[in-house]
This record gives C-alpha cells, structure tokens and sequence, in this order.
C-alpha cells in the first residue's frame, strides 16, 4: 500500500509537470505571427514560485531543473540560462520562506517579485555579456513587470484550481517538511 502522502505529492508533480506543457504547448501556437507585440508573462515561473511558496514539498528541485530545461528547448532559449535562474531563484525562496497559514500575502508577493525582476535582470546581463543580438532590456523589463503582476492571479488559480494550500505548522515534521 502506497503512503497517502507519498501519492499526493507524487499526484502533484505530475499535475506540475502536465501544466508545464499545456503552458507550452499554448505559448508554441502560432496564435499571432506580429513581431512588434508585447511578451507576456513568465507563467511557469509564476506556478513555480506560488506551489513553492505553499507546497514546497511538492517541488523538488530536479522537477523545477527538467521543466525549466524543456522549456529552454522547446521556446529556444538559450539552454540551461533560465534554468539555472529558476531554480537559483526557487531554492532562494525555499531557504526564506515562512511556512505558515498566517503569512500575509503582501510580504510574499514582495518577496517573489523582487526574486522574479532578479531573475530577469541575470538574464538579460547573461545574455548581453555574450553578445546577444536580440536582448532587448526594455522587452525583458516588460515581462518581468508582467510576471510580477500575474502572481497573484496564479497564486489565487494554484489555491482554487489546484488546491494547493499552505501546510499549518502542525502538519510538519522537524525538517520543515510535511509529514
């Protein structure tokens, strides 16, 4: 017999992992074909920062390494570059987040936006320290405000979509996980 516990994070991460590609597969339809719209939000940072920051049991960080590493490949970034940021930026936010019903929204919003804006800010400096011709600052600056702004649109989606809910501190163990 499986451990309840066991299946749901196992029931979880394939939830995570299905999202990943249906956000990709969206984002890879040449629904517009303009080169001069705006980029949209980072949505898969967005779902990984806000299960992060509730579940962060449910997100190991070879999970968060393999969908960031399809994603590189599949919207043809520059391999290994956001992936190494997302998950820089998630064990960032896994180190100081506070696992609590009772931690208030704004302070955490704050938090996962600074980290977002950092994010893009390595990746835009990465990208022009190598000479990339496309980087453009004011496109990357644009998507990060935008990723920053759909937070807690996914955040809300993860709690009443997903149900994805902060563990109380009688659900963890010594080690911070939940038991």
């Amino acid at each position: 017999m499986i451990d309840p516990l066991t299946l749901d994070r196992g029931v979880y991460r394939l939830i995570y992992v299905a999202a990943a590609v249906a956000i990709v597969f969206v984002q890879i339809l040449p629904l517009e074909t303009r080169a001069d719209i705006l980029p949209g939000p980072e949505w898969m940072l967005c779902l990984t920062f806000a299960w992060l920051q509730r579940r962060p049991d449910y997100l190991p960080p070879w999970l968060i390494a393999l969908v960031f590493l399809m994603l590189d490949m599949l919207l043809m970034r520059p391999p290994g570059l956001m992936t190494a940021l997302a998950l820089m930026g998630a064990e960032f936010l896994r180190a100081r987040q506070q696992v609590s019903v009772e931690t208030p929204f704004g302070p955490e919003w704050l938090l996962t936006g600074g980290t977002i804006g950092g994010i893009f800010l390595g990746y835009w400096a990465m990208l022009a320290l190598f000479g990339v011709p496309e980087v453009r600052f004011g496109l990357l600056a644009v998507q990060a405000v935008l990723t920053v702004l759909a937070y807690p649109l996914v955040a809300l989606a993860s709690r009443y979509l997903f149900g994805v809910r902060r563990v109380t501190p009688g659900e963890l163990d010594p080690r911070g996980l939940a038991r």
